[in-house]
């Protein structure tokens, strides 16, 4: 059963049309990336998804409810949550002063201490840097936090815009184990990201956007065999 449902989405900045009649389906349990150049309308289907900009047409279903008339706020609460591209930590709050505010429902204050002790075993950098500013983190130890706030909101569809953007190689592959470990537990994985090499491994399907339309789709050793696919983003 599909969690997520994406049907025809058409969305425009002004004149401009980023997205037009996109349709993608994520189901419950899976990894599913999305992958394009810069500007192919990656980061605004994640961000139509989270309510975060609207749609001109199309519809977008949550397990099997509209969603696409829900402000962000409800959607959290519906279980979607959005780690943004360049991480967004809070640079002047502590490293757990950012994870608490993580736990934006009422589901998730409840369970805050044991998410948070949850996600201090699955980032066992953090606890070590728990009382220090995030703005002092290295780049991918401020991923891990922004990796962490989004897992304290207990979702059931976590997504990830650009998780490796700025990130050296060794810890390009360190994130990527850690969201496979985070897919392991039940969370379903929606990622975006231009570092398709990595992301093909971890994925079990994908889809490909170009200028706002979706070109292909297929099993992640489908994409891999593609020669568009390696052409334009493998270099093979």
């Amino acid at each position: 059963m599909s969690l997520l449902e994406v049907h025809d989405l058409t969305v425009a900045y002004g004149d401009m049309v980023a997205l037009e009649n996109v349709s993608i389906e994520v189901g419950a349990g899976e990894t599913v990336t999305v992958l394009g150049a810069n500007a192919a309308g990656k980061s605004t289907l994640l961000r139509a998804i989270s309510g975060l900009v609207r749609g001109l047409r199309g519809r977008i279903a949550f397990d099997g409810e509209s969603i696409a008339a829900l402000p962000a706020h409800e959607r959290i609460a519906r279980g979607l949550a959005l780690v943004p591209e360049g991480r967004m930590v809070f640079p002047f709050l502590s490293v757990e002063d950012n994870l608490r505010l993580g736990a934006f429902t009422p589901r998730a204050r409840a369970r805050a201490e044991a998410t948070l002790a949850h996600v201090f075993e699955t980032f066992p950098r953090l606890p070590e840097r728990r009382r220090q500013l995030a703005g002092s983190l290295s780049g991918g130890e401020q991923q891990m936090l922004a990796l962490g706030r989004g897992l304290m909101g207990l979702p059931r569809l976590l997504m990830l815009d650009e998780p490796s953007l700025g990130l050296a190689p060794i810890l390009v592959q360190e994130v990527m184990q850690q969201v496979a470990a985070i897919r392991s537990e039940g969370v379903t994985v929606l990622i975006v990201e231009q570092n398709v090499h990595q992301t093909l491994k971890l994925a079990d399907r994908g889809y490909v956007l170009e200028n706002g339309r979706l070109t292909l789709s297929g099993t992640a050793a489908e994409l891999a065999a593609s020669d568009d696919v390696r052409r334009a983003y493998l270099g093979m």
